[in-house]
């Protein structure tokens, strides 16, 4: 596996726990995604976390629609 791809997968990891953690389906978050004015699909969003293919801002987005104010590594 490149690294590349290695980090792509710890990061769709990541999100995935958090959203567990918080309790909040991917329903959800295109609910609270659609409050901050950010536009995205259920199945898009799926579809992300599946490949692990999406930006650092789409994380960030992610993290502050389900109230993530830390990061642990």
């Amino acid at each position: 596996m490149a690294v590349k791809d290695e980090y792509e997968d710890k990061a769709a990891r990541f999100l995935k726990a958090e959203l567990k953690r918080a309790g909040v389906t991917y329903r959800e978050l295109v609910e609270r995604l659609e409050v901050m004015g950010i536009h995205e699909k259920e199945v898009n969003i799926r579809n992300r976390l599946v490949r692990g293919k999406f930006s650092a801002a789409f994380l960030f987005y992610c993290l502050e629609a389900i109230g993530v104010d830390e990061l642990r590594l």
